[in-house]
C-alpha cells in the first residue's frame, strides 16, 4: 500500500521520529506536520492540544496517510487514546515506545524522564513504566526551557549547553541509571544532555522504538510499500518555512526538502 505515513508534532521535534521511520522504512513516504506556530504543547491546557492535534491529524487524513504517528509526547498523554478510537486508521504515540526503551536498558529500574509540563503533570510515563515494571522508580522533571531552544534553531554552542545544564540542575541529588527523552525535540539537544549527566547515564529517545512500532504495525496489517520508486517526502509547517527549513535540512542532512506552509 503505496499511501504516506502521517507525522504530528507540535514543531520541530517529532522530525527525530521521522528520520527513524526513513531509516528503517526507506521506501515509506512521509507527511509530516509541524505546528510552529502555536509550539511548545507543553505549557497549553489539555482542550487546546487535544483541539490542535486533531486538526493536524484531520489535515493528514485528508491527505490520504494509512496510518498516523503522534510524535509529540504532550499530544501523545492527551489525544492519543481519542485518535485510536475514532480515526479509521493505525495511530502510534511515542510514551509507551519510550517506556519499552527504558525498561530495556535500566539495571537498577531508577529511570529519570525529562519531558514538556503538560507530560510530566499527564502521568504518563509512570503509568507506562509502571506496567512495564511494578518496581520502577520514576524521577520526572519537567524541562520549559528545552523546546523553544530547539525550535529556535540555537542550540549548538555554550549558551544553549549552559540552558541545559542549568534545566537539569534538580537531577544533581538524585539517582538513576537511564533517562527517558520524553520529548521528541530533546534528541536535537541530546549531546548537551548527555555532557551534563555523565556518561554513566544512558540517555534514550523514543524514536527507534517507535518506527519499530510503525514498521510491525505495517508488516501485521500487510500494509507496506511496495512502490520501487523514490519516496517524496512533504514536510508542512505553520509557522516560519525558513526556521523549519534550516533545522530540518541540518537533522534529515538533505538540502532537497519539499516544505510548505500550512493553515489548520
Amino acid at each position: 500500500m503505496n499511501a504516506p505515513i502521517g507525522v504530528i508534532d507540535s514543531g520541530v521535534g517529532g522530525l527525530t521520529v521521522a528520520k527513524q521511520i526513513m531509516k528503517l522504512l526507506p521506501n515509506e513516504t512521509i507527511y509530516y506536520i509541524g505546528d510552529t506556530a502555536r509550539c511548545p504543547y507543553g505549557p497549553r491546557n489539555r482542550r487546546e492540544v487535544l483541539q490542535f492535534t486533531w486538526q493536524m491529524a484531520k489535515a493528514l487524513v485528508k491527505m490520504n496517510i494509512k496510518m498516523l504517528v503522534v510524535a509529540c509526547n504532550t499530544a501523545t498523554a492527551v489525544a492519543l487514546d481519542s485518535l485510536q478510537k475514532h480515526l479509521p486508521i493505525p495511530v502510534v504515540g511515542v510514551i509507551n515506545a519510550g517506556a519499552r526503551a527504558a525498561e530495556k536498558q535500566t539495571k537498577r529500574n531508577e529511570i529519570a524522564v525529562l519531558a514538556t509540563e503538560g507530560t510530566i503533570k499527564s502521568g504518563a510515563y509512570e503509568n507506562a513504566l509502571f506496567s512495564l515494571n511494578s518496581k520502577a522508580k520514576v524521577i520526572p522533571l519537567a524541562c520549559p526551557t528545552f523546546v523553544p531552544l530547539v525550535e529556535s534553531g540555537e542550540y549548538e554552542g555554550q549558551f544553549a549547553y549552559d540552558l541545559v545544564a542549568k534545566g537539569l540542575k534538580p537531577l544533581a541529588d538524585q539517582k538513576f541509571d537511564t533517562v527517558i527523552l520524553g520529548c521528541t525535540h530533546y534528541p536535537i539537544i541530546q549531546h548537551h544532555i548527555e555532557k551534563a549527566l555523565g556518561s554513566h547515564v544512558a540517555v534514550l529517545s523514543s524514536a527507534e522504538e517507535t518506527a519499530k512500532e510503525v514498521k510491525d504495525l505495517l508488516e501485521y496489517n500487510h500494509t507496506l510499500s511496495d512502490s520501487g520508486k523514490k519516496p517524496h517526502h512533504i514536510f508542512f509547517a505553520t509557522g516560519s518555512v525558513p526556521i523549519f527549513r534550516t533545522i530540518a535540512n541540518n537533522w534529515l542532512e538533505s538540502k532537497e526538502l519539499d516544505i510548505r506552509r500550512i493553515k489548520l
